[in-house]
Formats: C-alpha cells, structure tokens, sequence
C-alpha cells in the first residue's frame, strides 16, 4: 500500500502524525510526505528567504529518517489560496505517488487557515485526481485515494474517530522532531514550550484515551463513491 501525507508546514507531519508514518513503514508500506508551503515566517530572527531554505532542509532530513519520499511545493507561508494552480500542483503531486490512502489536515477543525486550506485542496481534488480530462504532467490515478484528516494540534476541536498506537514508534517520531530544530527556537519564542515537549504531551494524551503510551487520532470524512469495510457493515 502507498500512503501520502499532506502538510501546510515543514514539520504539521512529524507533530500530528510520523508515528503513524514510521508503523506503516516498518510494515513495509511505501511512505510519502509533501510540504505545500515553504515556512517562510517561522522564526524570529531569520529572513524569509534563509528560514524557508533552512526548513527546507529540515524537513527533508526528518523524512530521511522515515525512509519516506519527499515533495516540497512551496508555496508562501500564511498565504496558501485554493485557486486552480494550486489545485493543479496538488494533483500533479498526487498523480506523481499514486497513493492508496491519503493522511491531511483537518479543514473543518484545524485553527490555522494554511491548515484548513490544505485540508480543503486534499478534499477539493481527491476525487479530481482519476479524471482523465484534467489533464497534469503525470497521467491519472486508476483510483480515487481514502481520505483521513489528522489531528489538531492540543487536540483542539477534533473528536477522535480511530486511534493508532505509536509507543513502539515514538523514538523514530522524537527523532524526526529534532530534525527541526528552527522551530524550537521559534516554539519557545512564541508558546515558552520545546516542540519535543509539546509533541510528547500530544502523543501521550492521545495514549492515555487510547490505553497505551502513545497515540496518534483521527477521523475519516464520508464522501462518495467510498468503500464500508467490514467493521461498518451488517
């Protein structure tokens, strides 16, 4: 199986999400990770020009450690819009990895609008990328990918639907985490909290719901034409 995830910023992944990555990786899945903005506010001191190369590099190390093929779009930071271009590259983007299952962020619950935007493009052109007439570099899907939205950061407004229990990964996620290490200067600056810190606090909340260490929440939006597996039916 081919699972991709979608982030609005160059490490949404490794807080919400990487455990999760690294468990269908070690299962022996194929794993992607595209990056639709380029960071560009997320510091204090840098430029725009010098954090969005910085955490460019970041973010391509983190998946490094999971083994995960990486996508970087790049579009402006805090200015992410849902016009046709963008809807094109994300198709394009999605043709190129011809994923089975596809992991974003929430449109409906997320606090961030280039999270919500990104969330709303996944959803947007989930069912796009199988039509022939819509016509990118790379040719169609032969199948419309699953859609799960991630959760909040905090938690925040989202209500669980699956959980993923991540203890055995939470080392391969901590690990990714570090890889930023731009952001936790910017976390401290802004929130007084080490991005490690927060994320173990997340993961862990999540563990304690879920009746293990560490855990990973998510829901999954219905939409048609979509499979009911088996725990769904009669």
């Amino acid at each position: 199986m081919k699972i991709m995830a979608f982030e609005a910023h160059p490490d949404d992944i490794d807080y919400v999400c990487s455990g999760t990555l690294a468990k269908y990786k070690a299962q022996g899945h194929e794993v992607a990770i595209a990056c639709v903005t380029n960071g560009e506010v997320g510091s204090p001191t840098l430029p725009k020009k010098e954090i969005a190369a910085l955490r460019k590099k970041e973010a391509e190390k983190s998946a490094a450690i999971l083994g995960a093929e990486f996508f970087w779009l790049g579009y402006p930071d805090e200015f992410l819009f849902n016009t046709p271009e963008v809807r094109l590259h994300i198709i394009e983007t999605i043709h190129r990895f011809r994923p089975d299952l596809i992991i974003t962020l929430d449109k409906d619950h997320d606090y961030h609008p280039d999270h919500t935007n990104t969330g709303q493009l996944i959803w947007d052109t989930h069912v796009m990328v199988t039509v022939p007439n819509i016509e990118t570099a790379s040719p169609p899907c032969a199948k419309i990918p699953e859609i799960y939205f991630m959760d909040t950061v905090a938690g925040i407004n989202f209500l669980p639907e699956m959980y993923v229990d991540i203890s055995e990964y939470w080392p391969i996620k901590e690990k990714m985490i570090q890889c930023h290490l731009s952001q936790d200067e910017w976390c401290m600056k802004q929130y007084n909290i080490h991005i490690c810190d927060l994320a173990s606090l997340h993961s862990r909340f999540r563990g304690y719901q879920a009746g293990c260490q560490y855990a990973e929440a998510f829901r999954k939006p219905k939409f048609y034409p979509q499979k009911t597996d088996a725990a769904g039916l009669l």
